[in-house]
């Protein structure tokens, strides 16, 4: 089933172009790494898929539901309540986003509770399982200030499991991480994959998106170069853009 469709998706920002008729599909189950050089448009496409971001011209399409559609002067326009849209995905940021002044327990529980009203007893129960999963179940009344970067984003990960969401997107999930606590958030996103978690990550991670993802897609100043199987884009590529970037990206 198709969780997720952009379609022909543009944005501007005054006269640069960054996004120039993107088309992505995500079916249920499938971990698609979104990689490319600084500036092509990764994140910008994670934040209009995420309605952080408005679109120029385009659809967004949630469970096969469009979010948005085209009037007859040519103007998108969004739907007025997004709310349903908006329980479909988890985000997770590469700078945690926790409240500081909640428990780990608390930035878990809040939205579930205060956003999906449901059972709090029943909701404290999950978020603790998902704490005893990811290795937490001993920080569930600190503060995110006493825990490492490491910790802190598998915090937040759970934070977007917590509201069951159909698909998780990931922007750049260990870039604010040194080198070893990269390897724990990696980790935990390879079990998500192995669980058939639906998931968009935009990676610097070349050798995690190679092992972990059923799809790559490559951009590059506002466009999809290429697209497919990893073993495709990573060890076939026809693209002497992607070699090049590869080529760069080995020798960092």
């Amino acid at each position: 089933m198709n969780v997720l469709k952009l379609e022909n998706i543009t944005k501007s920002f005054g006269s640069n172009h960054v996004l120039k008729g993107i088309n992505l599909e995500v079916n249920e189950g499938e971990v698609v790494s979104v990689i490319g050089p600084s500036g092509s448009g990764k994140s910008t496409l994670l934040r209009i898929a995420t309605f952080l971001e408005t679109l120029d011209s385009g659809n967004i399409i949630y469970m096969g539901k469009s979010a948005t559609h085209t009037d007859e002067k040519g103007k998108v326009r969004y739907e007025k309540n997004l709310k349903p849209f908006r329980r479909e995905f988890g985000l997770v940021f590469q700078n945690f986003n926790l409240f500081p002044h909640y428990t780990v327990l608390k930035n878990m529980m809040d939205a579930p509770v205060s956003v999906l009203k449901r059972d709090k007893k029943e909701v404290k129960e999950e978020c603790l399982a998902l704490l005893a999963k990811m290795g937490l179940e001993d920080k569930a009344d600190s503060y995110p200030c006493m825990l490492s970067g490491g910790q802190q984003q598998r915090v937040s990960i759970v934070r977007a499991l917590a509201m069951q969401p159909e698909i998780l997107f990931f922007d750049e999930p260990t870039s604010a991480l040194d080198p070893e606590l990269t390897g724990e958030v990696l980790k935990v996103i390879k079990q998500l994959a192995e669980e058939k978690m639906t998931m968009v990550i935009v990676t610097h991670e070349m050798s995690f998106a190679r092992a972990v993802s059923d799809k790559v897609v490559f951009m590059d100043k506002g466009v999809v170069v290429e697209q497919g199987h990893p073993d495709e884009v990573f060890g076939n590529t026809k693209s002497e853009r992607m070699k090049q970037f590869l080529q760069n990206y080995n020798r960092e």
